[in-house]
């Protein structure tokens, strides 16, 4: 009996695998194959209402970046964010674009993070990657108020806080702060301004 379950479990894995369509095909450039399986269309379903407050922001929005020097100087920058869900619907990412200043030697600067939340507990968590500024953080938090705070540490230690705030349909504004003092007080480091790009642009 052991026997014949175990042979009947076989031929279905088997036969499952079989099913399965091939991620390559013939004469497709098999560099694609990851980045055409990543995307999903949409949040899991067993994420449920968990998966709103950053389902909202899936699409492309044009940035007008400024980043805040220690002496008050800004520098800005344009660029574009865009959102989508991956991993069959259980991870949202982010991609922040930087255009080079037009006329320049410049590359593209591209930053990108991945966040998922857990439905127990309402938290979400970012992993974010900065590979051409060899930088990694891990953040972690939600909803405030009508607001969305993230808090973790860079490398050397000091707190950050990354925030959503004033949210709409169609802009917000992040935030990027840091504290070299467990909280006390905070610098602004980089302030976002984003804007809904409408589809067909």
């Amino acid at each position: 009996m052991a026997a014949a379950m175990a042979g009947a479990i076989v031929v279905a894995c088997a036969q499952s695998a079989a099913d399965e369509p091939r991620t390559g095909a013939a004469g497709v450039d098999p560099r694609r194959d990851m980045v055409a399986v990543l995307p999903a269309l949409g949040p899991h379903p067993s994420l449920g209402h968990h998966a709103d407050l950053f389902g909202r922001f899936v699409g492309t929005w044009d940035a007008d970046y400024s980043f805040i020097a220690e002496d008050g100087s800004v520098r800005h920058s344009r660029g574009e964010v865009l959102f989508g869900w991956i991993l069959d619907g259980y991870a949202l990412q982010d991609i922040f674009l930087g255009y080079p200043k037009p006329g320049s030697n410049e590359e593209r600067r591209m930053v990108t993070g991945v966040r998922f939340v857990d439905p127990k507990t309402d938290k979400w968590t970012v992993m974010f990657a900065a590979p051409s500024f060899a930088a990694a953080v891990r953040m972690e938090g939600g909803a405030e108020g009508d607001r969305i705070v993230l808090r973790g540490h860079d490398d050397h230690g000091a707190e950050l806080r990354w925030s959503f705030n004033d949210i709409t349909p169609n802009s917000f504004i992040w935030r990027g702060e840091t504290s070299h003092d467990s909280g006390k007080t905070w610098r602004m480091d980089e302030e976002h301004h984003m804007t809904r790009r409408a589809a067909g642009r």
